[in-house]
């Protein structure tokens, strides 16, 4: 049945017993795909029955519909004519996972980072009350995970102010990444499921209308009226108070119940929001029974991972330092804190999918003499980049930032990978940078970094599996390390990059052309032994898998050439300015002359 569903149209020809066959076999190739290819598997078990009668009451395309965030729209994907490319999900020239313009009409916005979807919605749904709007109803669907982002109340208070026409879907499974950080959706459920509340407001709403004359003041009285039975109850009627009419809860996976709702939504004037429960990894036992995550993603994880090195090292660290706290941004599993928080439930802070206010709560905590431990993907924190600068580096405070996934990440594409961390932080005063290219590494560093105190610490590592070395292989400190001495050219390699340095210094070695390498170690601030040693050599090649304009080779290129006559070549490699679609980090390196093949030729044609 799915294989005839090439359009949205063709889902309003069946009935509501077919549709229920196409969810099954919808949830099916989900479970496939995934389970092969990796991507986001619970969330979408969850939106199927959504996402179906999303598409029989409205006319995607020409209505707008809008996902928050994209992970969840892969059902969207295969009926909107795609299902015979699902299964090159995630695959390098293959479908992307999350929405994408480039692949189809029905993708409006490549939403992969949360809390966002509202703004646009009010953008949107400015444009089309205004002289150029061409009537396009505005959908927005966002999870009760991404109503925890601050932005996401920002978009609500100005639609709710402006009473633009906004359809807002709220997918509430109780789970962001991890379950949600928020009391919001229980309060809603507490009072749309208390019969008590409904039938009181009904009843009191009723006999005001048989015993008073109607008037202005009446229906104000009535609204006034229904509210304190409101707040009788409960304390929430937020959505209310911002101007967004509120309706449900509804049955996430009854496709005829949400057809009706959607309908009447599609009625009013203004805000509405149409509250529907589901069920994170409906269908699937696994995810089901997943009571962490409710498998919220299938990464196929490798061992020796540098976040197993992450989580063995906190853990440590935090025997010997009662002070220290972690803090994420409602990815405790996939950042390694899970083993922490169970040890230290304290001592672990999820803040819900807030960057911004996680990164100044850590100040706060700072000044007050504890030291916390900020771990969140290297592409997250670009979010709260200001809050970085200003509340933790004008303050000098000791904040360690852990940030995994940095540099090429691979099948999650441009919205994922980490290049902007090293460009950004570098630039904070008094940022100390670290860039492991080991397990062993990674562990000394976050040593090295807790016993900082002036001042605010990176550690930026890979999604790739780590090296790992022995004792004698590890620096230490603020010094950069040297692996291998030459003559004729330095390559100076940050982070995982070593390896593929000295892969290629081994491939000269054989052709005759004799290098150094050094383990940079510390991005911020540079090692003037590292530098001076490089400055004997004619020629220098710095390696970054981080963006090469303003990068930390561009900085390495400034001290060797400014006031030094005469001074080396300095060719800089690093990942350039663009945004670098979704497929394996080292096909993607080796695209970009990152691996030891094009390291190696560029060493070559530049000692010609």
């Amino acid at each position: 049945m799915l294989e005839q569903i090439t359009c949205p149209a063709d889902l309003r020809r069946l009935t509501h017993a077919e549709l229920a066959d196409l969810a099954s076999e919808i949830r099916a190739l989900i479970v496939d795909s995934v389970t092969r290819n990796g991507g986001h598997l619970g969330s979408n078990l969850g939106v199927v029955e959504l996402t179906i009668a999303l598409h029989r009451v409205f006319d995607s395309p020409r209505d707008i519909m809008l996902w928050d965030t994209g992970h969840q729209a892969y059902v969207h994907k295969m009926l909107t004519g795609r299902v015979g490319d699902f299964t090159t999900l995630r695959e390098a020239n293959g479908l992307s996972g999350y929405p994408s313009r480039a692949e189809s009409e029905h993708d409006w916005i490549e939403n992969s980072h949360a809390s966002t979807v509202l703004s646009y919605a009010y953008g949107l749904a400015t444009a089309q009350a205004s002289d150029v709007g061409e009537g396009r109803r505005v959908i927005a669907v966002i999870g009760d995970g991404a109503l925890t982002g601050g932005m996401a109340f920002e978009g609500l208070n100005n639609l709710g102010h402006a009473a633009r026409d906004v359809i807002i879907v709220l997918n509430d499974n109780g789970r962001s990444y991890a379950p949600t950080v928020s009391r919001l959706s229980d309060s809603l459920k507490r009072l749309r499921n208390n019969p008590r509340s409904v039938r009181s407001i009904a009843r009191i709403e009723q006999r005001l209308k048989e015993t008073l004359p109607f008037g202005e003041s009446v229906e104000r009285a009535l609204e006034a009226t229904k509210a304190a039975v409101r707040e009788m109850w409960d304390t929430t009627s937020f959505f209310e108070d911002l101007g967004i009419r509120y309706n449900g809860p509804f049955d996430g996976h009854d496709v005829a119940d949400l057809e009706r709702a959607f309908r009447n939504a599609a009625e009013f004037e203004g805000p509405t929001l149409i509250h529907v429960l589901t069920q994170k990894g409906r269908g699937y036992a696994p995810a089901e029974n997943d009571e962490v995550k409710r498998l919220h993603d299938v990464g196929l994880p490798k061992p020796g991972s540098y976040t197993a090195a992450f989580t063995e090292a906190l853990l440590k660290e935090a025997e010997l330092r009662p002070e220290l706290v972690a803090i994420t941004a409602a990815m405790p599993d996939s950042t390694g804190l899970l083993p922490f928080s169970e040890r230290y439930p304290d001592r672990c802070i999820d803040v819900g999918i807030a960057e911004q206010h996680a990164v100044t709560a850590a100040a706060g905590m700072a000044m007050a003499g504890m030291r916390p431990v900020v771990a969140v993907y290297a592409t997250f924190l670009s979010r709260a980049f200001d809050q970085v600068n200003l509340d933790v580096g004008l303050h000098g405070q000791p904040v360690v930032f852990c940030l995994d996934r940095a540099g090429i990440t691979g099948p999650d594409g441009a919205s994922h990978h980490g290049l902007l961390d090293m460009v950004l932080l570098s630039k904070v005063p008094g940022m100390t940078i670290f860039a492991p290219s080991s397990y062993q590494e990674l562990q000394q560093m976050l040593h090295d970094a807790l016993d900082i105190t002036d001042g605010p610490v990176a550690i930026r590592y890979p999604r790739t599996p780590a090296v790992s070395v022995g004792e004698h292989e590890v620096g230490q400190g603020l010094r950069a390390r040297r692996t291998r001495t030459g003559t004729d050219a330095c390559i100076l390699a940050v982070g995982k990059m070593l390896q593929y340095a000295t892969e290629a210094a081994e491939i000269l070695d054989a052709e005759g052309i004799s290098c150094s390498v050094w383990d940079v170690r510390v991005v911020t601030p540079l090692d003037p032994a590292m530098l001076d040693d490089a400055a004997r050599h004619p020629l220098v090649v710095t390696v970054e898998d981080g963006l090469r304009a303003g990068g930390a080779g561009a900085a390495m290129r400034d001290l060797l050439t400014e006031g030094i006559d005469p001074h080396p070549r300095v060719r800089v490699l690093g990942i350039p300015t663009e945004y670098i679609a979704h497929g394996s980090p080292d096909a993607i390196l080796a695209s970009l002359g990152l691996d030891a093949a094009g390291i190696a030729d560029t060493v070559r044609r530049s000692h010609a």
